[in-house]
């Protein structure tokens, strides 16, 4: 997909993946409609030229603003990026159900109810993408994370559906993983902290930057799925050919081995 003049609606862009997307679809010359909870924020983000919609994304009323305000100003949408997102440092079986359902609020439901407001307008112009931010915790359970890892899986899960659904209508979708990404994730999480083998594996992470630089880049060649950095394939393709392994090594990165 050519980028110029292509209308992209971004959640969760007041910082860190979100923003970064921001900045790398305007230099490819799209329109911008960005959304966070933080106006703020998304003024930063937008540079002054992308239509904000600060609010709450997990309730209904804040995702029809959004795409009903980019709708009027734009008459399209072409891209929609769920990257609205929040993780959970805490035991399956111990975390609070109040925190998990919160999680899984953002993290899944909003983000279906997005895709159920924009995928009709895309289907009727037989055009589109549907871009969402998943994880590679959503292609390989982290067990410091279970619980966010899972709600990664249910994204991977219905992009690749979606992506059936919608095959003759003209509309695609790509799921992006990043790995460990430098930005503020771990200081907005729902509870709970990275273990120290975790914290100790920043010296691999990749900046916002780059992590939106893959997903612009996949965009334009109508990727299926990204991982980003692209050595975590390496790590998925052991996960399936050795998984005792993989296990036994997040387990010691998680102090329960």
């Amino acid at each position: 997909m050519r980028l110029e003049g292509k209308v992209v609606l971004i959640t969760g862009a007041s910082e860190g993946i979100g923003a970064a997307c921001a900045a790398e679809f305007a230099a490819a010359g799209a329109q911008l409609s960005l959304t966070a909870r933080s106006a703020e924020g998304l003024a930063r983000a937008g540079g002054g030229t992308a239509l904000l919609t600060a609010g709450d994304l997990t309730l209904e009323e804040t995702r029809r603003q959004a795409v009903d305000r980019t709708l009027a100003q734009f008459g399209a949408i072409d891209v929609l990026i769920n990257n609205a997102g929040v993780g959970l440092y805490a035991r399956s079986w111990s975390a609070p159900m109040e925190e998990v359902r919160g999680l899984m609020e953002l993290n899944f439901f909003a983000l279906l109810g997005m895709i159920q407001l924009v995928t009709p307008h895309m289907c009727a112009r037989r055009s589109g993408m549907i871009v969402n931010v998943s994880s590679i915790g959503g292609k390989i359970p982290l067990p410091w994370m279970t619980l966010y890892s899972a709600s990664k899986y249910a994204v991977s899960g219905l992009t690749e559906g979606l992506r059936m659904e919608l095959r003759g209508d003209g509309v695609k979708t790509m799921l992006a993983c990043p790995g460990y990404v430098t930005t503020g994730f771990q200081q907005h999480v729902r509870g709970g902290a990275a273990p120290a083998g975790v914290l100790r594996a920043r010296r691999r992470a990749i900046s916002a930057a780059e992590c939106a630089r893959a997903i612009r880049r996949g965009v334009e060649r109508d990727a299926r799925t990204i991982l980003a950095p692209p050595a975590g394939w390496i790590l998925v393709a052991l996960a399936r050919l050795f998984p005792w392994a993989v296990e036994a090594r997040m387990a010691e990165i998680n102090g329960t081995a």
